[in-house]
């Protein structure tokens, strides 16, 4: 990439003003997640995608970010011993990169994951919900007057989801 085309680079949260449409990665399945599925996760929280626009206003390639967590047996023993001792250690997911054929070979694979990082390390990723686990009885009766539900079989493992914080802060 050079510079001045660099500079007139931009990534952007994927919104409705991006003409998803014509991008093609040459992977029909990331082609039909950006254009009928990206908007419908990012809308419920599932997922944040992120896409390159070119200085035209085309989507030059995308990403997803979202939380998940990964068992602790499943991480190197070396890293294991610098973590806390939790079963599940939180993470964030680059669930999806591509980049459009068009557009290929050029660095912005390179470039939109080292977006995808810096983002990451901003802590800016996307949840579906604030989960708790209520200690005790009262705990859970608190947080259910506060609009929490139970999880299935866990009546005391609550969530709010996302949308409905939001609302409380419109």
């Amino acid at each position: 990439m050079t510079g001045s085309t660099e500079a007139s680079l931009r990534v952007e949260v994927l919104g409705p003003q991006h003409d998803r449409t014509l991008f093609e990665s040459g992977v029909e399945s990331l082609d039909r997640y950006l254009r009928m599925q990206a908007g419908q996760e990012a809308r419920k929280n599932i997922a944040a995608p992120f896409v390159l626009v070119m200085p035209d206003g085309a989507i030059g390639g995308f990403y997803t970010l979202s939380s998940t967590a990964v068992d602790v047996g499943e991480w190197p023993v070396q890293t294991v011993r610098k973590l806390p001792r939790y079963r599940l250690i939180p993470a964030t997911l680059l669930g999806r990169l591509a980049v459009d054929r068009r557009q290929q070979g050029r660095g912005y694979g390179r470039y939109l994951l080292a977006d995808a990082l810096l983002r990451s390390l901003r802590s800016e990723i996307a949840s579906f919900a604030v989960i708790v686990d209520a200690k005790d009885e009262n705990a859970r009766r608190f947080y259910e007057r506060e609009s929490f539900l139970s999880f299935p079989d866990q009546p005391k493992k609550l969530f709010r989801p996302m949308a409905d914080i939001a609302e409380l802060f419109k």
